[in-house]
């Protein structure tokens, strides 16, 4: 089904040989796109130093108020891109009182003012928009949420935290060293029943445990490309996010040049394909064919297992996932419940967002269901985009969904991350979106509320609402697949859309709402440092979402101290206290260090810090990081990373991301660094460890920092770094 090959491979007349030569890295696609964006010239090592310029920004209402303010602090006269400024998350205006429409104003008032594009609410989700109107071959887009992936289209788009957009906005450069890239060799064609997430699922689950792709990226190529159509390759290509790649590419054709040209953009078609020899870092090959209907299980997109597999061992299987959920929730924590002598019954069907709200997913969907009797099981399906809502109503697709007792929604992220159709406590609910991390679903463990996701494709959940709310694979229900050409109306945006780009209107006043505030003043860093430890996370893997819980808190964002008070509140509840205490007794802690160590501090930070194993796995949202800053955080203390983009967003925001050797780290425990730009230098030093009366010498490292990233930890952040080299520019002339 799929198969990992370690190892360099060349790719020759669509058959890989495996090679150590390595100097025809230049001949992948996206190689070529990256040397296109590259102001630094051609790429000619295989480990060198990218500055890259990407030609479309875009982000979404939980992010690009911060983005805007951060850019205005360093001082933004106007957009020099196209940035796309949709409104998909924060949707829904209950919560907060006027907060989310007031974020809405701003976000509209911004782009005229700097000359941004503005999708209004329910108009389409962030990513189901830029696919329809901004995707193109050999392009590059860069968006504030992790599921930026247009590779289908022929796009390069990556997710990443909200400064590093605000780099391109003041017309600075996002700076990686060009990544290894992965073959993932498509084969055949995949049988009726069996969806996009079903391919992602299987993919995700062979490659994520063991960090096959991490932060590298993914290009699509082989025969069984050509058995999808577009729409089927973007839904495997935004869950690509979920295996922890940087970014994925697809080889194009005639059906990628058709779905431009009925979108208007045909100019935007060009052929990409690998030239033959090209080396790749490894292969995954996917055998379609064999692909199954999958679940993933509670609470990663990685757990995944074969529907009838499910099906044939229920209790085994349930067993298992229900001792990890009680692990981290509790006894209250049941899946076994679920298990009846009918199978295996769901509490609620949800098809949304830029994986579920796809055309071809819902036409299918609609042709399974039809006929039906949903009853009172919860069944709701957000189309991704009004184009799409307007020709599946036109095509009367919907009308099979509604007889049958489904509901048809608005253009909406909520059920993805927690701020709609949350499920009843200790609800099962099946779900094709691109998420399924404990508590995002919106339950408050820390209230004793729970609650379970599992990632199915569309089809099978279709086919489990068909019957009777039992969980059922699709390749069990016989049902036309054929999906009706899907036919595009430019009007609906053109009527709605706001589209200011290249005429800003500097006289215009930004709205502002009472929830939104500038960002804090951050200090710069000092020579010494004492870190103390606010919170010890022991878990495998700590979600984004974990550090700063999605859902209705996000409704707070544009507040910086307001939304900082819900920071680790679902994993930690303490931890908020905890900070604000080594923040107040700053000098309790610099007379400890001194009687202890016998020395005099002088020149010292004292900052709050985090543990965790290996932190930062999900979201792109800035607000992970900025949360724990604003709250006097200076450090994270970790085994490893999960992404680079929430490494990424630490730097930005000036707290130093550690590599520590264990997970000796205890709440209360004082780190204590002599020379902390010894440390920047050097990437690594010994520290003292104080716990309780004892003294511990630690080691300490960071991995590889750019020297613009040691000066942005220098200045405290990036608005810091920014704003003191406009200044020298400034002095300079």
């Amino acid at each position: 089904m799929v198969k990992v090959l370690n190892g360099g491979y060349i790719y020759s007349k669509g058959e890989f040989v495996k090679s150590d030569n390595k100097s025809n890295f230049n001949k992948t696609i996206a190689y070529k796109i990256l040397n296109s964006h590259n102001l630094k010239g051609d790429i000619l090592e295989k480990n060198q130093a990218l500055n890259i310029k990407f030609d479309v920004i875009t982000s979404h209402d939980i992010t690009y108020v911060g983005i805007i303010q951060t850019a205005k602090a360093i001082g933004l006269e106007r957009f020099p891109i196209p940035y796309i400024l949709t409104n998909c998350h924060n949707s829904l205006c209950a919560v907060g009182g006027t907060i989310n429409e007031d974020d809405h104003s701003f976000g509209l008032s911004a782009a005229k003012k700097y000359g941004g594009i503005y999708v209004p609410a329910h108009v389409a989700v962030i990513h189901s928009y830029i696919r329809e109107n901004y995707a193109g071959c050999g392009k590059m887009i860069l968006g504030s949420d992790s599921h930026t992936r247009y590779g289908a289209l022929g796009t390069l788009g990556i997710g990443e935290g909200g400064p590093e957009l605000v780099k391109q906005i003041i017309e600075e450069t996002y700076d990686i060293n060009m990544p290894e890239v992965i073959a993932i060799h498509l084969k055949n064609a995949p049988r009726k029943g069996v969806g996009p997430q079903d391919v992602a699922i299987a993919l995700i689950t062979e490659v994520f445990s063991i960090g096959f792709v991490k932060n590298k990226i993914l290009e699509f190529v082989g025969d069984g490309i050509k058995n999808l159509s577009v729409e089927y390759r973007n839904g495997i290509d935004v869950m690509t996010t979920e295996t922890a790649c940087l970014t994925s590419i697809w080889e194009t054709d005639e059906k990628v040049e058709k779905y431009l040209e009925k979108h208007g953009r045909k100019n935007e078609y060009a052929k990409l394909v690998a030239e033959d020899g090209a080396y790749y870092d490894g292969v995954v090959e996917i055998d379609l064919a064999k692909i199954e209907p999958m679940i993933a299980m509670p609470f990663h997109p990685s757990n995944g297992i074969k529907i009838s597999e499910l099906l044939k061992n229920p209790k085994e299987i349930l067993s298992k996932f229900e001792k990890q959920g009680q692990e981290k929730f509790g006894k209250n924590y049941t899946l076994l419940d679920k298990l009846t002598p009918n199978g295996i019954k769901v509490d609620q069907a949800i098809i949304a967002g830029c994986a579920g709200g796809i055309y071809d997913n819902i036409v299918e969907a609609s042709k399974i269901i039809k006929g039906s009797n949903v009853g009172t099981l919860p069944f709701s399906v957000y189309p991704g985009s009004l184009a799409v809502y307007y020709d599946l109503m036109k095509k009367g697709v919907f009308s099979s969904i509604i007889e049958a007792g489904g509901v048809v929604k608005t253009s909406f992220c909520g059920p993805c991350f927690g701020a709609g159709d949350i499920p009843q406590n200790n609800g099962f609910s099946i779900r094709h979106v691109t998420r399924n991390f404990e508590n995002r679903e919106g339950a408050k463990p820390n209230e004793n509320q729970v609650a379970s996701v599992a990632l199915m494709d569309a089809r099978s959940i279709a086919a489990t609402v068909k019957n009777g709310g039992y969980l059922t694979s699709a390749l069990e229900i016989d049902y036309d697949n054929t999906v009706p050409e899907f036919e595009y109306n430019s009007k609906i945006y053109e009527n709605k859309v706001y589209n200011g780009y290249k005429n800003p209107k500097a006289d215009m006043s930004l709205f502002y709402g009472p929830n939104i505030t500038d960002w804090p003043s951050i200090e710069k860093l000092e020579k010494e440092q004492i870190f103390v430890i606010a919170s010890s996370l022991k878990d495998k893997v700590t979600t984004t979402d974990e550090l700063i819980p999605s859902g209705e808190t996000s409704s707070y964002r544009s507040n910086p101290l307001k939304l900082a008070e819900f920071t680790l509140s679902r994993r930690d509840p303490d931890y908020v206290n905890r900070a604000k205490n080594i923040e107040k007794n700053k000098q309790d802690y610099i007379n400890l260090v001194e009687k202890k160590l016998n020395v005099k501090v002088e020149n010292v930070n004292v900052t709050s810090s985090i543990y965790a194993n290996l932190p930062g796995d999900g979201s792109a949202r800035e607000q992970a990081a900025s949360c724990q800053r604003v709250l006097g955080g200076g450090a994270n203390f970790a085994i490893n990373y999960a992404t680079k983009r929430y490494r990424s967003n630490l730097i930005n925001w000036g707290i130093i991301p550690f590599i520590v050797e264990n997970d000796n780290f205890e709440v209360g425990d004082i780190i204590y660094v002599e020379n902390i730009f010894e440390l920047l230098d050097t990437l690594k030093t010994k520290a003292v460890l104080i716990r309780n009366s004892n003294l511990h010498k630690i080691n300490l490292r960071i991995d590889n920092l750019t020297n613009k990233e040691k000066e942005i930890i220098k200045s405290g952040c990036l608005i810091n770094f920014q704003r003191k080299e406009r200044k020298d520019k400034k002095n300079d002339l």
